[in-house]
């Protein structure tokens, strides 16, 4: 059922907001000091692509550093990544059909704020951290 899900996710949200993931992570590596934004930028790319059987969790060694990051994260690139989620959750909403995955971008949108400091776990594992 997730791979279903998945595919439809793709066809209908997924694509354009990992190209949109994918952007910003290039933007973010052009500096030395945005680097570790890009590669959030990208691993959450990743799961803004393929969702269904991925949860995040909030990384307990994660502090200060991280706080400061999403900050940072907000500022650079978050509040627009966020309005690419709640556009195409608006969007997916209109049709009866698409009203879980539009729930589902709304899902994405603290992820999108404050990506720093959380960890993409399988569902099967959602208390599993490095």
């Amino acid at each position: 059922m997730k791979t279903i899900l998945n595919v439809i996710w793709l066809v209908l949200s997924g694509l354009w907001l990992f190209l949109g993931y994918l952007l910003a992570g290039v933007l973010l590596c052009v500096t030395v000091i945005g680097i570790p934004f890009g590669i959030a930028a990208f691993r959450i790319g990743l799961y803004a692509l393929w969702p269904f059987g991925y949860t995040t969790v909030e990384r307990r060694d994660a502090g200060a550093p991280s706080c400061v990051g999403n900050v940072l994260w907000l500022l650079l690139a978050g509040w627009w990544l966020a309005l690419a989620h709640i556009a195409t959750g608006i969007a997916l909403c209109v049709t009866v059909i698409g009203i879980p995955f539009g729930i589902a971008n709304f899902k994405l949108i603290p992820v999108s704020l404050f990506p720093l400091g959380r960890e993409i776990v399988p569902t099967d594992q959602p208390f599993a951290t490095r």
